[in-house]
C-alpha cells in the first residue's frame, strides 16, 4: 500500500538474510534480493524498482548514494 515514491531498501544485516541465503549471515550485497521481491510485489521491472528506490534515497538524504 506504500506509494512508490516513499519506498526505500535496506537489509537487516547481520540478521534475517533473504531467501536464498536464509540461515546464513546477512550481507549488504543481498539487498538485490529485497529489490527483486519489492518489484515482484509491485509488478514492475527490477530495474525500475532499483531506479525508483535510488532516487528516493537521494531525495531523502540529499546527496548521491
Amino acid at each position: 500500500m506504500c506509494p512508490l515514491d516513499r519506498l526505500l531498501v535496506e537489509t537487516d544485516s547481520p540478521y534475517m538474510a533473504p531467501v536464498p541465503h536464509r540461515g546464513h549471515r546477512n550481507e549488504p550485497a543481498y539487498v538485490k534480493y529485497v529489490v527483486e521481491e519489492m518489484a515482484r510485489l509491485k509488478e514492475i521491472p527490477v530495474e525500475e524498482m532499483a531506479r525508483i528506490t535510488t532516487e528516493n534515497a537521494q531525495r531523502l538524504f540529499g546527496k548521491d548514494t
